[in-house]
């Protein structure tokens, strides 16, 4: 199930090549990448305690919780979407892509989540 609507949101984004399903330890439930050589749990990881620490430190100066963060390198970028529960969408773009209609793709996927994994 999950992997089918990744599939479908990756296909929808142009330049996306890698976009995973993540608990809250940073630990990929599905993932599809159009390139084989993307270590996409190291980075799952990584960014995703990234956001937790980003998160822990909004909720000190109470101004609500994250939603997304967007890391855009010279190569690649990456946009992490919190979906409630724990999970969060980790989104892997090359250069060329349209960072707004990336956000809007993740914006619309957790409506579609939404209820499957709380």
């Amino acid at each position: 199930m999950f992997l089918e609507r990744l599939s479908a949101i990756s296909g929808r984004i142009e330049g996306a090549v890698a976009l995973s399903l993540v608990d809250h330890d940073g630990i990929p439930v599905e993932s599809v990448s159009l390139a084989a050589d993307v270590d996409l749990e190291s980075a799952a990881a990584e960014l995703v305690a990234q956001v937790r620490a980003i998160s822990s430190q909004q909720q000190e100066l109470s101004v609500g919780e994250v939603r997304q963060v967007t890391i855009a390198g010279e190569r690649t970028s990456f946009v992490v979407s919190s979906l409630g529960g724990g999970y969060y969408l980790l989104l892997l773009l090359r250069p060329e892509a349209s960072l707004g209609r990336a956000r809007f793709e993740l914006k619309r996927a957790t409506l579609l989540f939404e209820g499957d994994l709380e």
